[in-house]
């Protein structure tokens, strides 16, 4: 067993399995996931990650063989939008928060965000 110093982030691992979803395709079984995955975990570890990523709202599961099958909800450009929404809402002045994303786009980006912004939404 590895010890404290050799623990990957949970982030890390997240990101992992949530990759061997998107690779996958389809639903998978815990064992599916762990045997696509380039870490060597324990099958409790992989059905751990899953459970919290189904409760984060990351994945999204039903019943299939003795247990679940998981399926990623969103692709990856989902996932950083997500998680720039929860920077916004993380409580910091939304504002300066835009305002410094801004200040950090290329002039390319900018041009997209601006055209993004400007176009008809539902």
């Amino acid at each position: 067993m590895s010890d404290e110093g050799e623990r990957r982030p949970a982030g890390e691992l997240e990101s992992s399995v949530l990759a061997a979803l998107w690779a996958a395709g389809t639903a998978q079984s815990a064992a599916q996931v762990r045997a696509a995955l380039p870490q060597d975990l324990a099958r409790t570890t992989v059905a751990t990650l899953l459970g919290r990523l189904h409760d984060k709202g990351l994945v999204g599961r039903r019943p299939g063989g003795r247990g679940f099958v998981y399926f990623a909800v969103q692709d990856t450009h989902g996932l950083a939008a997500r998680r720039m929404h929860r920077e916004l809402d993380g409580g910091s002045d939304r504002s300066m928060v835009l305002a410094r994303f801004v200040e950090g786009l290329d002039p390319d980006d900018e041009a997209e965000l601006l055209r993004l912004l400007q176009e008809d939404r539902p």
